[in-house]
Order: structure tokens, then sequence, then C-alpha cells
């Protein structure tokens, strides 16, 4: 049966709304979780995904597809995101984890849905949210997608 409580509380969207950066968390081929910081934007309808760009900034591989959180996320789609705050005034840390199901959306559609619709979408949101995208081809690139099934959460996750 499906639940009806929402997945996150007020406070943890508002957390991470206002958060600036992620650790994505994947699963590499001998099961050693791999961290790489990304950007993001959420999406909240009908359920809460995150989207993170595979942007220009320099990469080993030319080609998205041959970056290893790709490789990962195709051949093992559960990751994980922490999103957290520090301060030397230890009452103002807190973290947020969530746990979801990531795929790639590619430019123009690629996926089941309106895929194309929703890259556009995100890319729109990514360049209101990160000024330095303006010069980035992101609709040229895939997307990540994760769209979240669970979360945890830590500490004061109240206003900044």
């Amino acid at each position: 049966m499906m639940s009806t409580e929402p997945l996150l509380t007020s406070i943890e969207v508002g957390f991470l709304m206002a958060a600036r950066t992620a650790v994505l968390a994947t699963i590499d081929d001998g099961g050693v979780p791999r961290l790489v910081p990304i950007c993001f934007v959420v999406a909240e309808s009908p359920r809460l995904v995150i989207h993170s760009p595979l942007d220009e900034k320099p990469k080993r591989v030319v080609d998205p597809h041959g970056l290893q959180r790709v490789r990962d996320i195709v051949e093992r789609p559960e990751v994980a995101l922490l999103i957290d705050r520090w301060s030397e005034d230890w009452s103002r840390l807190g973290w947020l984890r969530l746990r979801g199901i990531a795929d790639l959306i590619e430019p123009g559609g690629g996926t089941a849905g309106d895929a194309g619709a929703e890259h556009a979408t995100a890319v729109a949101a990514l360049r209101r949210k990160y000024p330095q995208y303006e010069t980035h081809r992101l609709e040229e690139r895939p997307l990540i997608r994760i769209v979240i099934e669970g979360s945890r959460s830590w500490g004061n996750l109240g206003e900044d």
C-alpha cells in the first residue's frame, strides 16, 4: 500500500531547496561507494526528483556517458545524496540524506514519458540557480535524474 505521508517535511524541503551542492554516492562494479560533489535542482511534481547536469567543467572523458558515475548509474541505479551544513556553532549542524533511483535524461528525450520537456525545464532551472551555466551547452548534454524514494535527516535544518 502506498503511503500518503510526505516524503520530506517542509523544513527538510526548505533545506534541500536552499542547498547549493550535494554529494552523490553511486556504487562501482566492485561494490565500493563512489562519491562526487554535484550541482542540482529540485522538482516536486508529482514526485520529488533531483536533476543534476553532466556539465562542461573539465572531466577525464569527453563523452559524458563515459563518466564513472554514469556507468555506475546504468549498472546500479540505486544512489544516495548527502546535503549537509557545517558550522563552527555545532547547534547549527545538520544533514539530509536521500536515497533514490537514478537514470539519464537525454537531450530531446530518450527515456519514457515527456523527457524532452523535463530536460528543457531542468536546464532552465539549473541556469536560474547557477549563473555559471549560461555559457554551458546543457541542452546538448544528458542530465542525471534521481527519483527520491526515502530520506533521513539530523540536526538543525532550519533557516541558515
